[in-house]
């Protein structure tokens, strides 16, 4: 018998309201739809006592949370950084946990995606839990004061990450632009509170370092609750802030409001308006210090060349100038009184040498034969010019010279007696 063909499936209906029973939803769409609906709801904070927890290698947690009061319990699971921090509890441990509902679809079971878990009590609240953080991260030195850099002095411009329509926004933009109209404008928009804060403001912290135009970011947000401002004191929030190349200005909340940002950023102002204020100069105060300098200028070029005027006029009286012949009066006398010098050495030169020369003639004079000649005396020399000393060189005949005072005489020996 052949298989009869099946009518065409009927389309589902789109809302709840419109199933009958005769087309009624599938348990998974059903679960799809409740799925949906848990994946629209927030993330929330959440105490109780642990009546089981299973903490295993593979970097998972499971936790049976039950509340203070009455006897309900749900289930609590995550993975990652809240296994690592969830592994220190034991059964019995009261804890604060923050999470997001989480609809497992398979068997429509209801639970909460834990992503933080501390311990509850006077050591354990939300502000205990950043302060351990501050101190961990003060440790490393992401808050010392060398690390901060300096804001640029002229700004060009800035890029401003807050919540889109914030009053905040509009309060940083109108002040800087009352103050220096020169300045362009770089704006993210992202969650300055909830589970998107803190990876929202860490991606914008990124882009806004990367970007060569911007030359300072600020980081602005109204004030809020302690928990509203929470996600300005993640670590992974503060850890970019840290990184960042650009000088960085927290501007969050009020005055009285704090956070971890406050304290690694380059620098803190109370208000969105401070730092309005605080990262661009009055346009108005640079012009009158302009016009100060300007004046200040020309008061000392008046000086200085009132100053030159005075020396040019002291020069023109002196008598070098007046009478330059009297710059050569000095050198003149210097001339004359070397002239004078040299002459008087010079005759003394002289007068030495005259005296070294007639000592050196009567020496000469008293050693001289002349002398000897002079008294009567002759010289004999042979035909030689040998000067005769003794008889026994001459033989008779000898032709013999005498040298007498005046003239000589040439003679022949005829007799010699030794």
């Amino acid at each position: 018998m052949a298989a009869q063909p099946q009518a065409p499936a009927k389309p589902l209906p789109r809302m709840a309201g419109e199933t009958t029973a005769d087309n009624p939803w599938p348990v998974s769409l059903l679960s799809e739809k409740f799925h949906s609906a848990v994946d629209r709801w927030p993330s929330v904070w959440v105490a109780g006592q642990i009546t089981q927890i299973n903490t295993r290698r593979q970097g998972s947690a499971y936790i049976t949370l039950r509340d203070d009061f009455q006897d309900i319990a749900m289930e609590v699971n995550g993975f990652g950084q809240f296994a690592a921090a969830a592994a220190p509890f034991v059964q019995g441990d009261r804890v604060i946990i923050h999470g997001k509902p989480n609809l497992w679809m398979k068997r429509t079971s209801l639970s909460l995606r834990g992503d933080k878990i501390i311990a509850a009590g006077a050591g354990g609240s939300l502000k205990a839990m950043i302060d351990a953080l501050r101190k961990k991260l003060k440790g490393e030195g992401l808050f010392d004061a060398d690390r901060k850099k300096p804001l640029p002095e002229f700004p060009h411009c800035i890029g401003l990450i807050c919540a889109p329509q914030a009053r905040a926004e509009g309060d940083v933009i109108t002040n800087v632009r009352l103050r220096w109209p020169a300045v362009d404008f770089k704006v993210m928009h992202v969650h300055v509170q909830g589970e998107q804060c803190p990876s929202d403001v860490i991606a914008a912290i990124g882009r806004m370092d990367a970007d060569p135009d911007v030359d300072v970011i600020i980081v602005a947000r109204g004030g809020g609750a302690f928990e509203d401002l929470i996600g300005f004191s993640d670590e992974g929030v503060v850890r970019a802030a840290a990184a960042a190349n650009t000088p960085l200005v927290s501007a969050i909340g009020h005055e009285d409001d704090w956070t971890l940002l406050d304290l690694v950023a380059d620098l803190r102002a109370s208000t969105p308006t401070d730092a309005a204020k605080k990262v661009v100069p009055d346009v108005r105060e640079q012009a009158q210090l302009i016009d100060t300098g300007i004046s200040r200028m020309r008061m000392r070029i008046d000086a200085m060349v009132s100053n030159e005027a005075r020396l040019i006029e002291g020069y023109a009286n002196r008598p070098s100038l007046t009478q330059p012949l009297t710059m050569l009066e000095p050198h003149q006398r210097l001339i004359d009184d070397a002239r004078q010098r040299m002459r008087i050495g010079l005759t003394r030169i002289l007068d030495d040498a005259s005296l070294t020369i007639e000592k050196t003639q009567a020496s000469l004079t008293a050693l001289s034969p002349q002398s000897t000649l002079d008294r009567g005396y002759a010289v004999v020399q042979n035909a030689d010019g040998h000067v005769i000393d003794d008889a026994g060189k001459v033989s008779p005949g000898d032709t013999l010279t005498m040298t007498l005072k005046h003239g000589v005489v040439v003679s022949e020996a005829k007799t010699v007696r030794p």
